[in-house]
């Protein structure tokens, strides 16, 4: 998933600011593990990371003259969604970014994480499948 941080971090580092007392050193490596923490948070939870542009471009934008902001929001966007559709697509495959076996998303009825695999092309196992139904319902109904 580095790879996606990375390039975002290649493309936007030359716009970074500089500050005249320390150069532009600290302000490239807030960029850097800004771009890693929003890719990482992405990949490890995807379904509750709603916005990781919008997201990412908050944390960052104080390092870019005015100027040069629309152009970071661009880059930081389609980086951010090229992710995201990496990160569904893993998903849709049964594995996560991490290579690790995707797990369900409901809990059980004493409050605890049902630790079940999810069925292929679903955030839940067999036994809480009705519960992507109800969600279904409920976006279908908001719209």
């Amino acid at each position: 998933m580095y790879q996606f941080s990375r390039s975002i971090y290649r493309e936007l580092a030359q716009e970074v600011m500089t500050d005249p007392r320390v150069g532009a050193t600290p302000n490239k490596e807030r960029l850097l593990h800004s771009c890693e923490a929003a890719v990482e948070r992405l990949a490890s939870d995807r379904h509750y990371f709603a916005r990781p542009a919008r997201s990412l471009f908050n944390d960052v934008r104080t390092l870019f003259p005015l100027t040069k902001q629309l152009r970071a929001y661009s880059v930081i966007e389609r980086h951010m969604r090229l992710a995201a559709d990496y990160v569904d697509l893993l998903a849709r495959e049964g594995a996560s970014a991490s290579g690790s076996p995707l797990v369900c998303h409901a809990t059980t009825r004493r409050g605890t994480p049902c630790q079940r695999e999810p069925v292929p092309g679903s955030r839940y196992c067999p036994s809480h499948r009705h519960l992507e139904d109800d969600i279904e319902m409920l976006t279908a109904t908001a719209a």
